[in-house]
């Protein structure tokens, strides 16, 4: 049987009471740390607050960032990032571990930062944000542009300026932070607050969107690399020019932007064109125009000249038809005259073989119905004569009015230039022009006066009676 131990001296703790007495040596000894290391794991609670571990190759250490403080940061914690924290060590009983809590927290020098940079790139690309499928075309001329940057920089003064310049349209600013814990945060808001604007309302919805700020650090841009910022820009259905920085600065906004600008400056440039050199390719169309208008009115006049060369006279096809008209009246007459003589002689022979009583008779009647037939005959073939020369006079006429000779009848008069080409309209003659005036009997030389001039005053006559008494008949 086993001897009984010597009693100790030494203070019995309770777990409790052992507990705290480590936590508040740890947190005397460690209140203020600054360490440098890999995150590992990351859990972000439904609280707010972030669990994660710090490690290198031999050892890890539990680290929490309250929500409080997680709200300031940067940049999210992400699995694999080198950083440095700044914090105080304590001790967390329930599970008997000692954890770092975080107070400030930031990568560990620009190498940290562009490999971050390279996995959200990658990410983004992945989830199909950079493609180019996905871009919108910038408007030509927009009424309003939406500029989201600092009020107080050079660069929104650079924007307007650059935009006097070259064509000045309607300005929208919506002031932001661009650089900072807060900087995201309105740059994405100020992006949906201009998606967010009615059509037609009271404060008008940009047709185009410029994000801009000045060079700087990596550190500096870091907030046109958030995720908020990025995905506000890609679910912007106003297109979105990106300018940040200089033209080797680049940030994930300007991946998913619609265009990238190298500078604030090259933005307004991309916004609008100038106006000077609008006009000038204006003009040139329109002289372009003006030419092949006139081109194609003198190719259609000579293809008429031609045209109207293969057409016969209308007094040819007229005096065609009243000579054959002639010739057939005078057929018709001589017929009559030999079917009456023929007639008559056929009854002088038969009334020489009747009776005289009969003959009488029979003579006085066939008489009588032959110059009924007579007159009959004349009646009708007097009516059918009236008819057909109705008819042909109505086509000379119709003939003579769808003419260029009818409409100059009518008291029309054709101009021509110097050229022998007809000036169909006003614009074309210049002050003191020769012209060539075609009436419908005769031709005069006339010139052309200043139209802005005022017409000399007309003494009051009488007035002239519209014909004049000698003029014939057209037909």
């Amino acid at each position: 049987m086993s001897e009984p131990s010597a009693p100790s001296n030494a203070h019995e703790f309770t777990v409790s009471e052992l507990a705290g007495a480590l936590k508040r040596t740890v947190e005397e000894n460690y209140g203020h740390v600054r360490v440098r290391g890999e995150l590992g794991r990351v859990v972000i609670a439904r609280s707010g607050h972030v669990y994660m571990d710090m490690k290198d190759d031999r050892a890890v250490i539990s680290s929490i960032i309250w929500k409080g403080v997680a709200a300031k940061l940067r940049f999210a914690p992400e699995e694999g990032l080198e950083v440095i924290a700044e914090g105080r060590l304590s001790t967390y009983p329930g599970r008997s571990q000692y954890q770092l809590i975080i107070e400030s927290m930031e990568p560990a020098g620009a190498g940290a930062l562009m490999a971050l940079l390279e996995e959200r790139r990658k990410k983004f690309q992945a989830e199909g944000l950079f493609d180019e499928d996905r871009k919108k075309p910038l408007p030509f001329l927009p009424q309003t542009i939406g500029v989201i940057t600092s009020p107080t920089g050079a660069v929104i003064r650079d924007i307007l300026h650059r935009l006097r310049e070259r064509f000045p349209r309607h300005v929208l600013l919506w002031p932001v932070l661009v650089q900072g814990d807060k900087a995201a945060e309105q740059v994405s808001a100020a992006i949906d607050g201009f998606n967010a604007l009615d059509e037609g309302g009271s404060v008008p919805r940009p047709d185009l969107l410029i994000v801009a700020r000045g060079g700087g650090s990596i550190e500096d841009l870091w907030a046109f690399n958030e995720d908020n910022v990025v995905r506000a820009a890609a679910r912007s259905t106003i297109p979105l020019i990106s300018a940040i920085g200089h033209e080797t600065d680049w940030t994930l906004l300007d991946y998913v932007a619609d265009r990238r600008a190298p500078t604030p400056t090259g933005a307004a440039e991309m916004a609008v064109p100038v106006r000077t050199e609008l006009l000038a390719t204006l003009q040139s169309h329109e002289a372009r125009l003006a030419s092949a208008i006139t081109q194609l009115g003198t190719r259609k006049q000579t293809e008429l000249r031609a045209a109207a060369r293969g057409l016969p006279r209308p007094e040819d096809l007229l005096g065609t038809l009243a000579q054959r008209f002639d010739y057939a009246g005078e057929r018709l007459m001589r017929a009559l005259d030999v079917g009456v003589s023929t007639r008559t002689e056929r009854l002088t022979s038969l009334a020489g073989r009747l009776r005289p009583q009969s003959l009488d008779l029979d003579l006085q009647r066939r008489r009588e119905k032959l110059t009924s037939l007579t007159g009959r005959a004349k009646v009708s073939f007097q009516r059918g004569l009236t008819e057909r020369a109705r008819h042909v006079d109505s086509a000379g006429k119709l003939l003579r009015s769808l003419s260029h000779e009818g409409v100059l009848a009518r008291g029309f008069a054709l101009v021509h230039r110097r050229d022998g080409s007809i000036a169909r309209t006003g614009r074309v003659l210049e002050p003191g022009e020769p012209v060539n005036l075609h009436f419908a009997d005769t031709s005069r030389q006339a010139r052309i006066e200043d139209g802005q001039k005022k017409p000399p005053r007309r003494s009051k006559k009488s007035p002239q009676p519209k014909g004049s008494p000698d003029q014939g008949s057209l037909f």
